[in-house]
């Protein structure tokens, strides 16, 4: 299980049990990965904190994602004050120095995870399933039974991964001028 310290940061816990989920080739072993991961520090970040960074970090994670979805992401109009209030009103936690993060918002009886962001270059190693495995902890000390997240109907792989990780497609929205789903929600019991 997660553990917290005095100032946020958040480990793992040794011995916690829990399965990487990950499937390899070559030597490494899942347990190999498990012990790795029990060494990423993940940080909640509050003010004052490099507000900026978080949103080039973000840009760079979700730029692969232009022209192929329709309507353009809302990382558009993302700014580094928006990133602030986001702190202040939900959380933010990020994989330091600025490698992932995420923003976890209460909403209407669960817990809603946006945003979740790795550095493309680190992308395929873990950081966003332990992210993940975060947001759930969070989600059940502060008292939802519900991680929720959305995703875009053309980022296929993005279902994919959600999928292998426990989540359930419970619905599917258009933005405001498409007749067509444009937006995928997705749910995890924790």
């Amino acid at each position: 299980s997660w553990t917290f310290d005095s100032v946020g940061r958040a480990s793992l816990g040794h011995g916690a049990g829990k399965s990487t989920g990950a499937r390899l080739d070559g030597p490494q072993s899942a347990r190999h990965l498990a012990a790795m991961a029990t060494q990423i520090p993940l940080v909640r970040a509050t003010d004052p904190y490099d507000w900026p960074g978080v949103l080039a970090l973000i840009q760079r994670a979700f730029a692969g994602m232009e022209g192929r979805i329709d309507p353009p992401s809302s990382v558009h109009r993302l700014t580094a004050e928006g990133i602030a209030a986001q702190a202040r009103t939900g959380e933010i936690w990020v994989v330091p120095p600025l490698q992932a993060c995420m923003f976890l918002t209460p909403k209407d009886g669960r817990l809603y995870l946006g945003k979740l962001a790795v550095e493309p270059a680190l992308q395929g190693r873990g950081l966003a399933r332990q992210l993940v495995a975060l947001a759930e902890e969070r989600a059940r000390a502060l008292g939802f039974a519900i991680l929720e997240l959305e995703t875009r109907v053309e980022l296929t792989e993005n279902h994919a991964i959600f999928r292998h990780l426990g989540f359930v497609e419970t619905g599917r929205k258009a933005h405001p001028g498409f007749d067509r789903p444009t937006s995928i929600t997705f749910a995890k019991r924790v």
